[in-house]
């Protein structure tokens, strides 16, 4: 009982002596049946107790809405009898109120209670004049009738006891489940309720959707000195439509007025709530319950229906655990290029579990990053779970055992009950890690420094040549910023090996990797401070992009080499160096000046990566933008390569590298202004969001003329070539420069001149 009853049960004792007062002790929690039963057997049979107002001042207001029709009624519908009326009053006690609703005729009354005690008492004392009446002892929040039993349901204090506010929620919600469930279409929900903010954030949140809602004042004893609060009167309609109807108020201004704090907190709700109903009935981004959806708000949920997209709460906030969550069923052309390339379900119905590191990231917070998950996903249904710091204590075993039940719920008709819900989580394929180094920077944040074995390696052991049964360790370098993206990766070596000899020996994985437990992965031991990075291969397939590109159009670059017959090159972003240092090593004619805005991802590429610099290679640690305008305001030293490699901060912004500055048009044209005549732009594109990259093509093509674009399979990077001069390069030409490179790769006999050339055929200009 919250602090408004509690100050009207001190008038009661005020009015009613020590006796009462004492009485009253007996009551320290509401939610008691102990405590109930004690306070009954000592106020006796017939000594009726009533919370709130008085039946002379109940009896218009109540006995009309009880026999009211119901508004989806035709209006020629006849109107309701009071014998035909079935009345529920749930936490009856001892008061009269039944007594007088079967007196004024409606004679077909259940009334429940938890206290054995007082149904007994109040069985005895209506057996005689009112033989038809029912009592039952029975708990409010778990009541024993069958679905849609009554026509009305008139409560009167029993929901304001259980809302404890130390208590919480839990019962409320429960005892309304209750209501909604036992009434009929058309019946009516009455509460007389002293309208506390916490008893009516839940009375609206729990009626909003299929149900009209109005609220009255109750008129108080005219006689009356005790200055007791004001009673409300709420009246909810089951209605056959699921759509929000706005709450209708027939509250008189002046008995609300003279009660301040009471009246302002329950204005404030009320205004609170039609803000919220106003912006649903708009189209705004409806948050359901569980309760809401299995209850029909939005149709048939055993039904599945193309492109239905519906957030929702798992569980009950305050009273359990529970989940945010969004249901997708997948469009019907999801994953088909074609209608001739129809990806196939491969199942009826799963669930898919963000993490809470990973919530914030554009491909799970923006509705069209999500719809790529439903199509990856090749569920016909598929409930994204979206974790944050509520659920962070419990492992992902104790987090898929609570939502089974949960997630059932939302299951189409063809589903099988006996088949476990398959959950699906984002998975980086990663069969044994060791954490190498973590440090904090002030600009990028936290840094992660790990070596990997992967589950699978089939894209580099045609590289290397290997043994597909012996295993690779890579090194990478992750920013915790944008953990979904490894920002640098480097294949180990032993030391002294060559080229082709670059496996773990069979016999030294066995010593150098720690048992793999249950549940976690392995990791990789002190061994593997016995390898080094090898700057003579890239494992990042958008690096070797870059390097296709580059040499692809090398032919533009003839002539525009600086002094000394060297390449000017630009770096923006090191990551963990191992681009510019692949350069350096293979292509010797690149003098390269990278630049990094932190200086702790620099030491990090010294320390873990084997990153050098020399005449050859040097690095600057300034801002990436001021180094380009000065080099496009500077009359020498203009550039014969740019590229641009920086990931963004901003993982929600659907642009994951670059940093949204490096694409708006005045950087553009201050890169385009920094290259020497026949120069070349490279920029390193990642973005799942289609409409986020038109931007970024859009602003390209206005600064420059002459685009070539490199999509690389199973890779969401994007590689883009634009050229200073405007003269278009036609598929002819580049289909002839292929053929060119290819032929000096072979000559030349590197290990990568296949990743290269491959690569290289894939480079089309961007339209």
């Amino acid at each position: 009982m919250g602090r408004k009853k509690k100050q009207q049960q001190q008038h009661t004792k005020e009015n009613g002596g020590n006796n009462q007062e004492e009485l009253l002790k007996t009551l320290g929690d509401f939610t008691s049946k102990e405590n109930w039963d004690q306070f009954f057997t000592i106020r006796g049979t017939d000594d009726s107790f009533e919370w709130y107002a008085e039946w002379p001042q109940l009896r218009t207001v109540l006995t009309t809405q009880i026999l009211s029709p119901p508004s989806l009624r035709t209006p020629e519908s006849a109107g309701v009898q009071a014998e035909e009326v079935c009345i529920l009053v749930p936490g009856c006690g001892n008061s009269k109120l039944s007594e007088h609703l079967y007196d004024a005729g409606f004679l077909n009354i259940t009334n429940v209670d938890f206290s054995k005690v007082v149904i007994s008492d109040m069985l005895r004392r209506n057996l005689r004049e009112r033989p038809g009446m029912k009592w039952r002892v029975m708990d409010m929040t778990k009541m024993q009738f069958a679905d849609e039993s009554f026509d009305a349901i008139v409560d009167k204090g029993g929901l304001d006891a259980l809302m404890e506010p130390e208590l919480g929620s839990r019962l409320g919600n429960q005892y309304l489940s209750e209501v909604k469930r036992l009434l009929k279409a058309g019946g009516k929900f009455i509460c007389l309720t002293l309208a506390e903010s916490h008893v009516l954030g839940l009375l609206f949140s729990k009626f909003r959707f299929g149900w009209k809602m109005s609220l009255y004042t109750i008129a108080k004893e005219p006689s009356s000195r005790n200055i007791k609060l004001q009673t409300f009167m709420v009246v909810v309609e089951k209605d056959i439509s699921t759509s929000v109807s706005e709450i209708s108020s027939f509250m008189d201004e002046y008995s609300v007025e003279s009660h301040g704090n009471q009246a302002r907190e329950l204005y404030e709700a009320l205004e609170r709530e039609r803000k919220i109903r106003s912006e649903y009935s708009n189209g705004g981004d409806i948050l359901y319950s569980l309760e809401d959806l299995t209850l029909g708000a939005k149709g048939n949920l055993k039904e599945l229906e193309p492109g239905r997209r519906l957030k929702l709460i798992l569980g009950e906030p305050g009273v359990s655990r529970f989940y945010n969550a969004i249901l997708f069923d997948a469009k019907p052309d999801l994953g088909q290029d074609s209608d001739d390339d129809k990806e196939p379900i491969s199942y009826q119905f799963a669930a898919f579990i963000v993490p809470k590191m990973r919530v914030d990231y554009w491909l799970f917070s923006s509705e069209e990053g999500q719809w790529l998950i439903v199509a990856t996903s090749k569920a016909a249904r598929l409930v994204m779970i979206l974790l944050d710091s509520s659920n962070s204590n419990f492992s992902m075993q104790d987090i898929q055992t609570d939502l089974s039940p949960l997630v059932m719920q939302l299951a189409p008709k063809d589903c099988d009950d006996g088949v476990p819900i398959p959950f699906m989580a984002a998975s980086d394929g990663i069969k044994q890690q060791t954490i190498v180094n973590q440090v904090t920077s002030a600009l990028t944040g936290p840094i992660i420094v790990d070596d990997v074995i992967y589950q699978q390696v089939d894209d580099y052991d045609d590289d290397l040549k290997c043994d597909p049964s012996k295993d690779l360790i890579f090194r990478r370098l992750t920013f915790q910023r944008s953990q979904s993206l490894v920002q640098s990766e480097a294949l180990l070596s032993k030391e002294g090996s060559n080229a082709i000899s670059r496996e773990i020996e069979e016999k030294d994985v066995q010593t150098a990797l720690k048992i793999k437990k249950k549940g976690k992965q392995g990791k990789i031991g002190s061994h593997s401070s016995t390898f080094h990075v090898d700057h003579n291969y890239l494992a990042s397939s958008y690096h070797n992009g870059i390097i296709s590109g580059l040499m692809l159009i090398s032919l533009h670059l003839k002539g525009s080499s600086s002094a000394v017959g060297m390449v000017k090159t630009a770096v923006i972003g090191l990551g963990a160096g191992l681009l510019p240092m692949f350069m350096k090593n293979c292509l010797p004619t690149l003098n390269i000046e990278v630049v990094e805005l932190d200086p702790v991802v620099l030491d990090v590429a010294k320390q873990y990566f084997g990153f050098r610099e020399d005449d050859r290679l040097q690095v600057h640690i300034t801002d990436g933008i001021k180094f380009v305008t000065g080099k496009a305001d500077a009359e020498a030293g203009k550039l014969d390569i740019l590229i641009v490699d920086v990931d963004s901060s901003d993982s929600s912004s659907g642009l994951t590298c670059p940093a949204a500055d490096f694409v708006t048009e005045s950087f553009l044209l201050a890169a385009k202004n920094s290259l020497s005549e026949e120069g070349l732009f490279i920029i390193n594109l990642v973005s799942r969001s289609s409409a986020v990259k038109s931007a970024v093509y859009s602003s390209l093509k206005t600064v420059f003329g002459n685009l070539l674009s490199l999509k690389l399979e199973k890779d969401v990077n994007e590689v883009i070539f634009a050229l200073k001069k405007d003269t278009p390069i036609t598929e002819d030409e580049l289909s002839k420069a292929c053929d060119e490179l290819a032929k000096s790769l072979e000559l030349e006999k590197h290990e990568w001149s296949q990743r290269v050339v491959d690569a290289s055929k894939l480079i089309k200009p961007l339209i």
